[in-house]
């Protein structure tokens, strides 16, 4: 327990940290200069002091970043579940959703593209919806028309297993290979690519990432959850567990 003029300090340096204008008008100079004084001293005879007060500030940031998730999560529910434009794969009347947004250029999507796999073959219950957010450039751009213009062939998971394995840039010339080799109409696939309606798609996944605050690829939501990166199957299981078990219990 700190001493009483320390929690006092220490109470009086989270409100300078949090609201300065408000603290200013709660703190005289002299009051100020005292809080500055008593951590002074706290610091040198116990350091722990500040290491302890970070860690706390940086959980409190943390839950404050999830809560807004969640609430982000909730407001867009419809553009992101239940959009029927958007490719899914696993069983469609899955009880448990997760959205995965990525990039068919990106290292790491790559890497837990094998994993998702997987998890959809051990849980016949899972739904999983497609978001292209292709952020890396021209070439992930065209890669992520290029798969929105293969659905119109009912090939769009096809082309997305082909171009997850890619281990070259999907340039055209590269597509066309994929695309023919998944059984695609290659010249019917190059003209919807430049279809208007589907740069729209991509740029309402973007908006939509940017809703949710969604800084990189790859990104899953998960229940009321948004996962950064790759991660690991024991993982993913365990947050659809969770996921499923949250919508039993509020009757979804």
């Amino acid at each position: 327990m700190p001493k009483p003029r320390l929690a006092t300090a220490l109470m009086g340096l989270s409100l300078i940290a949090a609201t300065p204008a408000l603290a200013s008008e709660a703190l005289t100079p002299a009051q100020r200069q005292e809080v500055v004084e008593v951590l002074r001293q706290a610091l040198k005879q116990d350091p722990s002091i500040l290491r302890d007060a970070l860690a706390a500030m940086q959980e409190a940031q943390q839950q404050d970043r999830a809560e807004a998730q969640r609430a982000a999560i909730a407001a867009h529910a419809g553009a992101l579940l239940r959009n029927p434009e958007d490719p899914v794969k696993g069983n469609p009347k899955g009880d448990v959703t997760l959205v995965e947004f990525f990039d068919a250029r990106c290292g790491y999507c790559k890497i837990l593209h094998p994993t998702l796999e997987q998890l959809v073959k051990s849980d016949p219950d899972l739904r999983v919806v497609m978001k292209d957010l292709p952020i890396l450039g021209p070439a992930s751009v065209l890669a992520s028309r290029a798969l929105l213009a293969a659905q119109r062939q009912g090939k769009y998971l096809p082309l997305q297993e082909a171009l997850m394995r890619l281990r070259s840039e999907p340039t055209e010339a590269a597509l066309k290979t994929e695309a023919e080799r998944a059984g695609l109409d290659w010249a019917r696939l190059r003209r919807d690519m430049d279809d208007p309606a589907i740069q729209r798609r991509l740029e309402g996944n973007m908006a939509l990432a940017q809703a949710l605050s969604i800084e990189g690829t790859p990104a899953l939501v998960i229940g009321d959850r948004l996962v950064p990166g790759a991660v690991d199957l024991a993982t993913l299981q365990a947050l659809v567990a969770e996921a499923r078990q949250q919508a039993r219990g509020s009757g979804g």
